[in-house]
């Protein structure tokens, strides 16, 4: 009975070895092991926040981050990527940068603005949900230093920033819940937007790099540490602001362009 039952629940599925079609029976367990950390960070952060626990809960966010980065990359050093793999980390993502987040707002100071705060909430999984379909359709088809739409996980980030670092300082103003109302809205829109954001896969971590570039790394650990909340909240709310900031120059940009083009051809 057990022979059978691992034979009918294998996993088989069709892959490229070496140019030539075969179908490859199983998983790899490296990468799908951080896929599988990454999913149990984002259920801690659900059952911290439902405890109340919401600094447990907004650092369990951002381990899953870091697991999720990790997953990739070790497929890809490995030669150890599949389908399978590619579907069980999406699966991972919308759990902890879709619902975690969601849940980890609206336990804290969601809840306390009524309807709207559970609309919000639900808007910002929904969005992320959508984000990562439109991720997966368009895989190989987009200019790989950007993404379209603001990351998932770079959305998550900046909603747990801010619970972290406003949970801290027991911010429970009413200024407050209307501010996490607009973050937690406007991290949601912005995933399903067609603005761009850089990538950073074009950077190479594998050649030589100055010495500075190092140090400065260094020197972001030392800062980051002094008030970590606060230093992640910076640096992930500028991130998030690029996209916004990036397109409005450009809009500005083609638009003085198009001026200059008129003024010329009216000469």
């Amino acid at each position: 009975m057990a022979s059978t039952f691992l034979r009918e629940s294998e996993v088989v599925e069709d892959a490229i070895e070496d140019g030539k079609p075969v179908r490859r029976r199983g998983i790899y367990l490296l990468p799908n092991l951080f896929t599988t950390s990454a999913l149990f960070s984002g259920f801690f952060a659900v059952v911290a926040a439902i405890n109340g626990d919401y600094a447990s809960a907004s650092i369990a966010i951002f381990v899953a981050m870091v697991l999720d980065g990790l997953d990739g990359r070790v497929a890809r050093m490995t030669n150890t990527q599949s389908a399978f793999g590619a579907e069980y980390d999406s699966l991972s993502d919308m759990l902890s940068f879709g619902v975690a987040p969601g849940i980890v707002a609206f336990t804290w100071i969601l809840q306390d603005v009524g309807k709207i705060g559970w609309v919000v909430a639900f808007m910002y999984v929904a969005c992320g949900a959508l984000r990562l379909a439109r991720f997966n359709v368009q895989i190989g088809s987009v200019d790989k230093k950007w993404f379209i739409g603001l990351p998932s996980p770079s959305a998550a980030a900046v909603v747990a920033a801010c619970v972290w670092t406003f949970h801290n300082l027991d911010a429970t103003a009413f200024g407050f819940k209307l501010m996490m109302l607009f973050v937690v809205g406007a991290a949601g829109l912005l995933m399903v937007s067609n603005i761009r954001y850089y990538s950073f896969k074009e950077l190479d971590l594998k050649g030589p790099v100055p010495f500075t570039v190092l140090l400065a790394i260094v020197l972001g650990f030392v800062v980051i540490s002094i008030e970590p909340s606060v230093m992640l909240l910076l640096f992930f709310g500028a991130y998030v602001a690029s996209g916004p900031v990036m397109a409005i120059m450009n809009k500005m940009r083609k638009s003085g362009s198009y001026a200059e083009k008129s003024r010329t051809e009216e000469k």
